[in-house]
């Protein structure tokens, strides 16, 4: 196996969900594999397309795969797949904010279209939010721009799942989302802000798990090509980021 490359077992069980296999409708696809490993290639060591190692073809080919399979959902679906085997037990909800490169910006916008690149205190950024299980398996993202509050995605990501416990730092305690929480009947685990005038009770054993988002995370960003964003759409940002947790999935 190559480096950065998939395993054998990790191959078998995402090739049947790709476009151009044989016997799929349409064109079938020169080589698969090594496709989808050249754009793990890309993201792990955080290149420009143009400097993809000979190995896997022609560069600009190579990006115009991956932004069609990016524009109709491939990974969006393998990931959705994988993720559904889920264990439900507890989930952690968090964000991170990532530095998008100057390469980032300039993207032509459609009407209402927004690529989740804004200005924070570290310039250029995008955040990141990610839900993940009891495994420390990812279950659901979102992109927003950097100044964007975490709060604002949870109730949409939770709409993904349905957990017994939802565990999350302070900035998620709002009074919607806990009366959300608790019309579900999910017990929430998540501290009080200091100014709350009415304290509630958190369980702080299983708060110490929410340590799982936190080293998914860690685990995200050795893809250098994910710690800085280098795309310039939104759409091949998230997909960039499915498809590195496919791989996690897959272990």
């Amino acid at each position: 196996m190559r480096r950065y490359g998939l395993r054998d077992d990790q191959w078998d069980r995402i090739k049947d969900f790709l476009p151009g296999r044989e016997g799929h409708v349409g064109g079938t696809a020169q080589d698969n594999r090594l496709f989808v490993e050249a754009v793990l290639y890309r993201y792990r060591a955080g290149i420009p397309w143009r400097d993809l190692p000979p190995r896997f073809g022609d560069w600009k080919i190579v990006w115009q795969r991956f932004d069609r399979w990016a524009k109709s959902g491939v990974f969006d679906r393998i990931f959705k797949t994988l993720a559904s085997d889920h264990d439900n037990e507890y989930m952690s909800l968090d964000a991170t904010i990532v530095r998008a490169h100057q390469h980032s910006a300039g993207a032509q916008k459609k009407a209402g279209e927004d690529q989740a690149i804004g200005r924070s205190r570290g310039g250029l950024t995008t955040k990141i939010h990610a839900m993940v299980d009891a495994l420390g398996n990812p279950v659901g993202f979102s992109l927003t721009p950097g100044q964007a509050s975490d709060l604002g995605q949870a109730e949409p990501l939770l709409d993904q799942v349905d957990p017994q416990a939802l565990l999350a730092d302070k900035a998620y305690d709002a009074e919607a989302l806990i009366r959300t929480l608790e019309d579900r009947r999910i017990t929430p685990v998540i501290p009080p802000k200091a100014n709350r005038v009415t304290p509630r009770q958190t369980d702080f054993a299983l708060y110490r798990e929410r340590n799982l988002v936190e080293r998914f995370f860690n685990r995200l960003k050795h893809f250098r090509a994910i710690a800085t964003r280098y795309d310039k759409t939104a759409r091949n940002f998230l997909a960039a980021v499915q498809l590195v947790a496919i791989t996690f999935l897959l272990n």
